[in-house]
């Protein structure tokens, strides 16, 4: 009789404790993938929804509130343009997208406008100082958007959605949408802003925001014109919703003292605290199954190596030596945990889907990449918690186990 055939017989020998093991290793498996895939999907839907926002993350000058930052044109207080690289060098994980304004009023047939200076990624690459350190060069975030090389149209929704346009030459401009409206103007045009003619670049897309009414321009050339030297009104960052959850917003203030730093907090907060929360619970069920799981698995197996003592030293006596007992109760757990591991990740993918949406609001599918993760953790479990019942059965002595009654 080889070792497989024993390790089936040994299997389903006891099947109600066999049963009962493998229920707690589904559970915990089930459990932890379903929460594992919701809180993947749960946390692509707020880098989405970061990236629809814009912007969640404010340099503004130390005496400026939050609801000036929507009249930058008017509150007249600055910021040095070297903030920006500062926060270029400084390496913080999460800054993902930055973005360096400086507002000043226009007048055009006789109303009011903002001239917004915005810097394009084609100068961050310009200093070679920026290039190699620059928050362009990082790793993608959960927040950050890939800004690279892109059709026209993908540059105009770049700047309203994620702060960034890729290139904007110095007589150039971008009208949003209600104010091109109001003055007619369309991609191609001519205007004159500050004494100054420009032509119109694009018209941006309709963002139901401040910006729609705004006159966009490089930043260097509204320094000029309106003579406010290497100053801007804020810097727009697009960052992280982990990394702002774990104190990104402290880390920016204590680079930047002489600065306020302010967070989209409704936004940020409230999505971060949900996924934290499944974190913590997906944490919170895998301890359950290492020390319920793993008790579990090890009081089965110490019970059948007691139970069956005899058997065992039936077989060594027979010529059956450690180095084959060992592997007899080893490869019985590996497979109970094999089983549980890919029973588990098919019932939790299936409970993740259908019942993920309800819960977190955002669509959820099968994620491949766990089941492997699944079957290793539940073996490993398995393994570790049959070890040392395993490690008696194979130091028994035959005499000993045949003296007993």
């Amino acid at each position: 009789m080889n070792l497989r055939t024993l390790v089936w017989r040994e299997l389903f020998e006891r099947k109600s404790q066999m049963v009962t093991v493998f229920v707690g290793i589904l559970l915990g498996i089930t459990t932890v993938v379903a929460i594992k895939t919701i809180t993947h999907y749960s946390e692509k839907a707020v880098a989405r929804e970061l990236d629809t926002l814009g912007a969640n993350v404010l340099v503004l000058p130390k005496s400026v509130s939050l609801q000036d930052y929507y009249a930058a044109d008017m509150h007249e207080q600055y910021i040095p343009e070297e903030y920006v690289l500062r926060l270029t060098m400084s390496n913080l994980h999460g800054v993902d997208n930055l973005s360096p304004k400086l507002c000043v009023p226009v007048e055009l047939d006789g109303r009011r406008y903002t001239l917004t200076g915005i810097l394009p990624k084609s100068e961050f690459s310009a200093k070679a100082a920026w290039a190699g350190a620059g928050i362009f060069t990082r790793p993608i975030g959960c927040g950050a958007i890939d800004v690279g090389d892109s059709p026209e149209h993908d540059d105009k929704r770049s700047l309203v959605r994620n702060r960034v346009i890729e290139t904007l030459e110095r007589h150039e401009t971008l009208i949003g949408a209600d104010a091109a409206q109001a003055l007619g103007l369309a991609d191609g045009d001519s205007v004159e802003l500050l004494g100054q003619p420009f032509s119109v670049v694009a018209v941006l897309p309709t963002t139901g925001t401040v910006d729609d009414s705004r006159i966009f321009a490089h930043l260097h050339t509204v320094q000029e014109l309106s003579e406010h030297g290497q100053v801007v009104n804020c810097i727009e960052i697009v960052g992280c919703c982990k990394e702002i959850s774990a104190g990104l917003v402290d880390k920016i203030d204590d680079l930047l003292p002489e600065a306020k730093v302010v967070t989209v907090a409704q936004v940020v907060a409230t999505q971060a605290k949900i996924n934290q929360l499944m974190e913590r619970l997906s944490l919170i069920f895998l301890a359950i199954i290492v020390v319920v799981g793993g008790a579990g698995i090890a009081n089965y197996m110490y019970a059948n190596v007691s139970q069956r003592r005899r058997e065992i030293g039936t077989l060594m006596a027979l010529g059956a030596e450690s180095s084959f007992i060992l592997p007899l109760f080893l490869s019985k757990a590996c497979l109970l945990g094999a089983f549980g591991g890919v029973a588990g990740f098919g019932i939790g993918t299936i409970l993740a889907v259908t019942v993920g949406p309800k819960l977190a609001g955002v669509p959820v599918f099968p994620m491949p990449t766990l089941a492997l993760w699944a079957v290793v953790l539940s073996v490993g479990i398995a393994l570790a918690s049959s070890y040392f019942p395993a490690r008696s059965a194979a130091r028994l002595d035959p005499c000993a186990t045949f003296q007993e009654v």
